[in-house]
């Protein structure tokens, strides 16, 4: 997951994302990188669990996965040591 995040254009679409599912067109008409690119971002964040995708005829949407980010930041803030 924090490979994904790592890449600044991987976050941006996870913003793009944040306002509406999108189709991997929409996503890739706001970059100006090859769709081939865009697909690869795509994958990674898909495969780290941070985007879902959905098949719709011949469309591909695109939606944030919160439950996985919801998990992550309970990690994060468990390992903060009481304050004292």
């Amino acid at each position: 997951m924090f490979k994904a995040l790592n890449d600044p254009t991987r976050r941006e679409i996870l913003e793009l994302l944040k306002e509406k599912d999108l189709t991997a067109g929409e996503i890739a008409d706001q970059f100006n990188i090859s769709k081939p690119s865009i697909s690869h971002h795509l994958d990674l964040l898909r495969q780290a669990g941070l985007v879902v995708s959905v098949k719709e005829g011949q469309f591909i949407y695109y939606s944030l996965n919160t439950t996985v980010m919801d998990e992550m930041l309970k990690w994060i803030i468990s390992l903060q040591s009481p304050k004292k």
